[in-house]
């Protein structure tokens, strides 16, 4: 189900001095923390999906997980450093071929997008092989995402070109979060953390309204106002909290396996 992209042209040389290596750092180290905990929770898929952030002071260049490593595997200085052209600056290996033409165009057509998760995780994934929308406001932790998805209608078979890349940043609009019908889903952030703290509640919405669904009971939606002033309330301290989340899952793999770090 995965593709390696083919062998990358001579990578230009990747300067210590061009960058902010302390921010790096903690993004390879952030980024490293995303993979092992989506092991650890069952939203990866063998070694395929892909998390991948704008390197801090770098809007051309890219961290995303090489092809062939589970996300259980991934380490911080395992991650790849990649250009929008192919070409592997940093790092062993190269991206999964959908990796590199899903976010490569998503990172370069969506500067606002400086973290893009994309994952086939059970649950959320299961929603977008539905006809209709995905979420049914129904459950609080759906509200979280109240005017924040998209629906990707058109499916267009693995993301192998440039073109389909640029077809699946356009279809992101001003969303979030978008459930890509018959595919997965794919995130986007300002941040590792926030993208983060949106994948694991999308996917927790996702799991108790299948739940619901499966009784075959009528779900009972929220009214969209109040739907809309809970998204509200929940988006005031979003940022903060996304990044407590985040810290959390550090110091549980710090303690559990802290090799994530090297």
């Amino acid at each position: 189900m995965a593709h390696a992209l083919g062998a990358p042209a001579a990578p230009a040389i990747l300067r210590n001095a061009e960058l902010d290596a302390d921010a790096v750092r903690q993004a390879r180290i952030d980024l490293a923390a995303c993979f092992r905990m989506a092991a650890r929770l069952g939203l990866h898929e063998g070694i395929c999906n892909h998390f991948s952030f704008v390197v801090p002071g770098r809007d051309d260049l890219f961290l995303v997980n090489p092809y062939g490593w589970a996300f259980s595997e991934i380490t911080a200085s395992r991650l790849l450093v990649c250009d929008f052209h192919g070409n592997v600056i940093a790092g062993e290996g190269v991206p999964e071929a959908t990796a590199f033409f899903i976010h490569a165009r998503v990172h370069l057509n969506k500067p606002r997008a400086k973290a893009a998760f994309h994952t086939h995780m059970p649950n959320a994934t299961a929603l977008a092989m539905l006809e209709g929308p995905p979420l049914v406001w129904a459950g609080q932790s759906a509200l979280k995402f109240y005017g924040r998805t998209l629906v990707d209608e058109e499916y267009g078979g693995l993301a192998l070109d440039e073109k389909e890349g640029d077809r699946i940043a356009a279809s992101i609009g001003d969303a979030d979060i978008v459930f890509m019908k018959n595919h997965g889903v794919m995130v986007v952030g300002g941040s590792i953390a926030e993208a983060w703290d949106d994948l694991y509640y999308l996917e927790r919405a996702a799991e108790v309204q299948r739940m619901a669904m499966a009784t075959g009971r009528t779900l009972k939606p929220v009214p969209p106002e109040l739907a809309a002033r809970t998204y509200a309330q929940m988006r005031e301290g979003d940022r903060d909290s996304a990044r407590l989340h985040l810290d959390s899952i550090k110091r549980i793999l710090s303690r559990e396996e802290p090799e994530f770090m090297h």
